[in-house]
């Protein structure tokens, strides 16, 4: 008896350690500095999220930073739809550098349809749009070119998922 009594406060201790360290803080102090720590932040501190993580998991930023101002600055649409090995290496090529972009379907959708032939002339795919230069047809060195230069990175902060 006296065992298993002992056994239950040590589980009990175990969990309520696990809880309470599952509360995480991240702050930015006033020189930009950002902090992470399971205790709360100084009382001057005025940027501060709680993050809330599974045991010794919390959840990060997927996208790097470089990546979010060029999404800003240029967001990436493909228009593709069921077209084959070349509309498949277009999304491809995307997907590994770790681009966010919106997939537009002219064959589904009228106003897509649309817009790719205001933007190219044709209703061929796949077409590239970053920000407002556009390229029909894939070929993938032009593609990275026109990533690069919108200011993509060459790869994701987090590979993708083979």
């Amino acid at each position: 008896m006296l065992k298993s009594l002992v056994s239950l406060a040590i589980v009990t201790l175990c969990v309520a350690s696990i809880a309470q360290a599952s509360q995480l803080y991240r702050w930015v102090d006033a020189n930009g500095r950002v902090s992470y720590s399971d205790q709360p932040p100084p009382a001057n501190i005025k940027q501060v999220k709680t993050l809330s993580g599974k045991g010794n998991v919390i959840e990060v930023a997927k996208e790097s930073y470089e990546s979010k101002v060029a999404r800003e600055k240029s967001p990436v649409t493909l228009y593709a739809n069921a077209c084959g090995p070349v509309c498949d290496q277009a999304q491809d090529l995307l997907k590994q550098r770790g681009v966010p972009f919106t997939l537009k379907d002219p064959s589904k959708t009228p106003e897509d349809a649309v817009e790719v032939k205001k933007l190219t002339g044709a209703l061929e795919v796949p077409v590239l749009l970053v920000g407002k230069t556009h390229l029909k047809g894939f070929e993938a060195s032009s593609w990275n070119s026109m990533l690069d230069n919108a200011g993509y990175p060459r790869t994701p902060l987090i590979p993708p998922k083979p």
